[in-house]
């Protein structure tokens, strides 16, 4: 079975359809810059792009970076136009796409759906966290596989800063940190998150997981268990699609 999932991030938009029995992309994915500002309109048009690239007419999963509630209402949006707050982005990417079925879904807990069922977290009992480090940082916490939605945990203060403003990998590349540097402020922001909810397993996703032999073995002092997302930065068209799959 297959169906169309898309990721909007803050650097770009990107989708493919999904295998669903797999958990893979049916084919490589296509993928735009988003738009800047990042309007509702202005991304509408993106993921339509991405969409009409494969022809796709069935039901559609997106991802948004921010809370998503009440099925497809965007209650915030600190990665993208502020426009966004309030939107019903499930009609309005439905009517973009000339009336597809959409379901929305925060982006790191489509992430954390498709990992868990597909990848890092598999078959993983208690408390499970994955961070997607990217132009925030995203969250997805499961509890025994049951997805705590809508976390944010990348807006937590760290050192009187927001945590993401620190330690995503658009600090890193702001700041032209180090990995060492970086992976030191990683490591404090992950020990705060420890602090919070004592995981059992960490996995970090985003962009970054396919470089994860560069900083995860200078991450120290951390308890839980810390490993790269399988799906790398897949994860959240995976679980976007999983989503719309059971809509």
């Amino acid at each position: 079975m297959q169906i169309f999932g898309v990721d909007i991030g803050g650097s770009g938009i990107k989708g493919a359809p999904v295998d669903l029995d797999r958990g893979d992309l049916a084919h490589e994915r296509f993928k735009v810059l988003t738009p800047h500002p990042a309007t509702p309109d202005a991304v509408a048009d993106g993921v339509k792009e991405v969409v009409d690239q494969f022809g796709w007419r069935g039901p559609v999963g997106i991802t948004f970076p921010g809370v998503v509630t009440g099925g497809a209402t965007i209650r915030t949006a600190a990665n993208v136009d502020k426009a966004w707050i309030d939107v019903d982005a499930g009609v309005l990417l439905g009517e973009r796409l000339g009336g597809l079925p959409v379901t929305m879904v925060n982006d790191a807990d489509a992430a954390g759906v498709a990992e868990v069922e597909f990848g890092a977290g598999r078959d993983r009992r208690g408390t499970v966290i994955l961070l997607t480090f990217g132009t925030g940082i995203g969250s997805a916490v499961f509890v025994d596989g049951v997805l705590v939605p809508n976390t944010e945990l990348g807006h937590l203060e760290l050192g009187g800063h927001e945590a993401e403003k620190r330690a995503s990998t658009k600090a890193k590349d702001d700041h032209e940190l180090s990995w060492e540097h970086w992976a030191r402020r990683v490591t404090k922001y992950l020990a705060h998150v420890e602090m919070l909810f004592s995981p059992e397993l960490f996995i970090i996703g985003g962009g970054v997981s396919r470089k994860a032999q560069k900083f995860l073995p200078l991450i120290e002092g951390i308890r839980a268990e810390i490993v790269p997302a399988q799906l790398q930065n897949n994860a959240g068209i995976v679980g976007a699609a999983m989503r719309a799959a059971k809509a």
